[in-house]
C-alpha cells in the first residue's frame, strides 16, 4: 500500500502493470540493442515461468517492436542461429544455467552473443559456474538480475503462481520442509514486486496466537510470520545491494493467509465482472458472443476479450449486476432516441421498448454498427446472467448467504432452505454449507454439519470440501482478537455468529452487496493507523524471538520515524479510466471480491493498493483445491465441479 505522492523521479504516473511491462520491454529487451546489434533481430529465450511473466505484462506485438523475431523455450531443442544475438530471460536455477552454458560454449555456439537476465537474485555459486567457462565469457553481452518474478494479472494485482499452496501449507499432512520451501519461493517473488516498484515497505503480518504453554503452535499458525520474515530477508539484501532502492520506508505491506477470511472465495459476488466469471464459464477474460449473420442465416460465434480497452466494460465491471443491467438499457434507449431512423422504426404504439426490441432496431442501422457492437455485446451478456440468476434461484441463495454472514440467519433458516428448495444446484448448496462451516466450526463436534450435508444430499467429495474448512480456521486466540476489534455489540442470541457488521456511513444500495472481504477492513484500519500491533506486529520493529523464528531486531531501526512516503508519481484521482497500454491482458479466472475491494479502497483512501496472492481462483477452482487438502492421492484434474 503506497501513498504514491509527488514524485522525486518525475514523469507520468504508471500503474503496477505498466511498470512491469516497461521494465520488461525497455530495461531488458531494449537494453540489448547495443553497438552493432542495434539493427539486427534477436532471439528471446525463456523458461516456463518467465514465459508466463512476460505474457501477463506484454503482447507479442510489444516484444516484436523491441527487435525480437523469435521466442524459444530454453528446454527445447533449438536451431543454431550463429549470426543472431540471444536474450535469455530465465530463473536463476542450476538447470537453466547448465542449458545456457551448453548453448554458448565451445567452438560453435548457438548464438553470436548472449544477454542474460535473471528473474530473481542469482547465487554466487551459479555466477562462478558461468565464469569458469572462458569461451562463454567473451560471448556475454550482459549478466543482470531483473528481479521481476511475479505475474501482473491486473493494474493493481499480481500472483506468485503457487497453484498448490493451499494443499502444501494447509493440507491434512503437514510437511514443514515442503511448506518452508513454498514460503521461501513466495517470499522471493513478492520481494521482486518491491524491487520493480522501487518501494521499501513497513512489513506487517498476522501474528500467531498468543503463547500458551498448554497450546501447541502448529506450522499453519506461523505461515504469515514465516512469509513476512522471508520477504524481510530479501528486502534487506535489496536495500544493501540494489541501486536506487529506498533506504527508508515508502509504503506498507500487510501479510495475511487464507485463515483470515474463509468466506470471501466462496460467497456469491454480485458485481457484473464477478457474475461473468462465476456464471458464464468464460476462459479467462474470453467470452464467446453470438452475432447475427448479415445474410440472416445461422448466428456467427465471435470471441471477445472483456478487458480495459472496452469502455463499457471499464465503466460497469464493478457495478452490481442489477445496476449494470439498468444502465445498459438506458444506454441502448438513449442511442435509439438520438437516431431518427430508429425512432420511426420503433414508434409503433408509443409503449416502452424492450431491450430485445432496441437491439433489433439498432441492428437495422449499419452505419452505427461499430458504435453499437460493444453495447449489444454487453446487453447480451447481462441478459444471459439475469436469465441464469432467475433459473438457479440465485437471489434466494445470495440472500441466505448474506444473512448467515451478518448474523441475520442461522441453523434453523439453513435447514428450512435445504428442505424447501430442492431444485438448488449441488454447487450452491455446497457453497452455503461451506459458509456455515466457516461461521459455526463448533458444529463439527456435535455432527450438526454432517446432518446438514446429508439433508443437502451432497456426495462424499463435496463433504470433504466442507470438512476441510476446519483446516483453514484461524487459531482461537487470533480469531477472537481479530474479529472482536471489528465487531459491534451484537444481540447475544441473534448476532452470535456474525462474521461481518454493517458499517456506519457505508451506503449499501443493493441488499445482496452487503458482504465485504475482511481485507477491506484491515487495510482501512492499517491506513488510519488503527491496526492493533499485538495482532499485526511489524517486522521492522525490534521484537522478541518467537519459537525459533529468526531474530531481525538487530538489523533494523528502533524508532518508527516518519510515515512511509512513496517516491512514485501521484496516482490520478480515479482508477477506472481507459489505459493506453495493454492493461487488460489478464487470462486468469478470478475470484474478484478482494481485487474489487483494492480498486475501491484506492479511490476511497487516495492510496494505491496492490493485491498479491498465491493464485486467484473462481469459487469452483477454490472448492476443488479445498477437496485436495485431504485427498493427497488425487490431482486437480480428478476433482471438478
Amino acid at each position: 500500500m503506497s501513498d504514491s505522492d509527488s514524485s522525486s523521479q518525475g514523469g507520468e504516473y504508471k500503474n503496477f502493470r505498466q511498470i512491469s511491462r516497461d521494465r520488461l520491454l525497455y530495461e531488458m529487451l531494449r537494453s540489448a540493442k547495443t553497438g552493432d546489434s542495434k539493427s539486427s533481430w534477436k532471439v528471446l529465450i525463456m523458461d516456463k515461468v518467465t514465459v508466463k511473466i512476460m505474457s501477463y505484462s506484454c503482447k507479442m506485438a510489444d516484444i516484436t517492436e523491441e527487435g525480437v523475431s523469435l521466442v524459444e523455450d530454453i528446454h527445447k531443442r533449438r536451431q543454431p542461429l550463429p549470426t543472431m544475438d540471444a536474450i535469455y530471460f530465465i530463473q536463476p536455477t542450476k538447470e537453466n544455467v547448465v542449458m545456457f552454458l551448453s548453448d554458448m560454449s565451445g567452438r560453435t555456439p548457438l548464438y553470436r552473443k548472449a544477454f542474460i537476465f535473471f528473474s530473481s537474485p542469482v547465487s554466487r555459486e551459479l555466477v562462478n559456474h558461468i565464469k569458469k567457462d572462458a569461451s562463454v565469457l567473451s560471448r556475454i553481452g550482459a549478466l543482470r538480475e531483473m528481479n521481476l518474478e511475479y505475474f501482473a494479472i491486473d493494474s493493481q494485482g499480481f500472483i506468485t503462481d503457487n497453484e498448490r499452496v493451499l494443499e502444501v501449507l494447509f493440507g491434512d499432512e503437514e510437511s514443514s520442509r515442503k511448506g518452508d520451501a513454498c514460503l521461501n519461493l513466495m517470499a522471493t517473488r513478492i520481494a521482486t514486486v518491491f524491487a520493480s516498484l522501487r518501494e521499501f515497505p513497513l512489513v506487517r503480518y498476522r501474528a500467531a496466537k498468543s503463547l500458551d504453554p498448554n497450546t501447541m503452535i502448529t506450522f499453519r499458525d506461523l505461515i504469515p510470520t514465516k512469509l513476512a520474515a522471508g520477504i524481510w530477508n530479501c528486502l534487506m539484501k535489496y536495500k544493501a545491494n540494489l541501486p536506487n532502492f529506498p533506504q527508508s520506508e515508502t509504503c506498507e505491506l500487510l501479510v495475511l493467509d487464507r485463515s483470515i477470511d474463509q468466506i470471501a472465495p466462496i460467497i456469491h459476488e454480485w458485481t457484473y465482472d464477478a457474475m461473468c466469471h462465476d456464471l458464464l464459464n468464460m476462459e479467462g477474460n474470453k467470452y464467446v458472443h453470438e452475432v447475427a449473420s448479415k445474410a440472416g442465416g445461422v448466428p456467427e460465434k465471435k470471441e471477445v476479450l472483456l478487458e480495459d480497452h472496452d469502455p463499457i466494460w471499464l465503466e460497469l465491471r464493478h457495478s452490481h449486476i442489477a445496476d449494470a443491467s439498468e444502465r445498459l438499457h438506458e444506454k441502448m434507449t438513449n442511442f435509439v432516441s438520438k437516431n431518427k431512423a430508429a425512432q420511426i422504426h420503433g414508434s409503433r404504439d408509443g409503449s416502452e421498448l424492450s431491450t430485445r426490441d432496441l437491439q433489433k432496431m439498432v441492428q437495422a442501422l449499419p452505419q452505427y454498427s461499430e458504435q453499437i457492437e460493444k453495447l449489444s455485446l454487453h446487453v447480451d451478456i447481462a441478459g444471459k446472467i439475469n436469465k441464469i440468476i432467475r433459473e438457479l434461484g440465485l437471489k434466494e441463495v445470495g440472500q441466505l448467504e448474506q444473512d448467515l454472514v451478518f448474523g441475520d440467519a442461522g441453523t434453523k433458516e439453513l435447514i428450512n432452505f435445504l428442505r424447501t428448495k430442492q431444485d438448488v444446484t449441488r454447487e450452491n448448496k455446497l457453497r452455503l454449507l461451506m459458509i456455515y462451516a466457516a461461521l459455526y466450526p463448533e458444529k463439527f463436534e456435535d455432527d450438526k454439519i454432517t446432518k446438514l450435508m446429508e439433508l443437502a444430499s451432497l456426495p462424499p467429495d463435496d463433504m470433504n470440501a466442507v470438512y476441510n474448512m476446519r483446516l483453514l480456521e484461524a487459531s482461537a486466540e487470533t480469531k477472537k482478537s481479530s474479529i472482536a476489534s471489528f465487531s459491534l455489540k451484537f444481540d447475544a442470541h441473534k448476532k452470535k455468529h456474525a462474521a461481518r457488521k454493517d458499517r456506519p456511513g457505508e451506503v449499501v444500495t443493493w441488499q445482496l452487496s452487503r458482504f465485504y472481504p475482511m481485507v477491506e477492513e484491515l487495510v482501512e484500519n492499517l491506513s488510519k493507523g488503527e491496526l492493533p500491533k499485538n495482532d499485526y506486529p511489524c517486522m521492522n520493529d525490534p521484537s522478541p524471538s518467537f519459537h525459533g523464528t529468526s531474530q531481525t531486531a538487530s538489523s533494523v531501526r528502533t524508532g518508527q520515524g516518519p510515515a512511509p512516503h512513496s517516491m512514485r508519481s501521484r496516482r490520478p484521482a480515479t482508477w477506472a479510466r481507459p489505459q493506453n497500454s495493454d492493461d487488460g491482458y489478464s487470462r486468469l479466472k478470478m475470484n474478484l471480491t478482494i481485487l474489487r475491494a483494492c480498486h475501491k479502497l484506492t479511490t476511497k483512501l487516495r492510496r494505491e493498493i496492490v493485491l498479491g496472492s498465491s493464485s486467484l481462483d473462481d469459487p469452483p477452482q477454490f472448492i476443488t483445491k479445498l477437496k485436495l487438502l485431504s485427498a493427497n492421492e488425487l490431482s486437480l484434474d480428478d476433482l471438478q465441479i
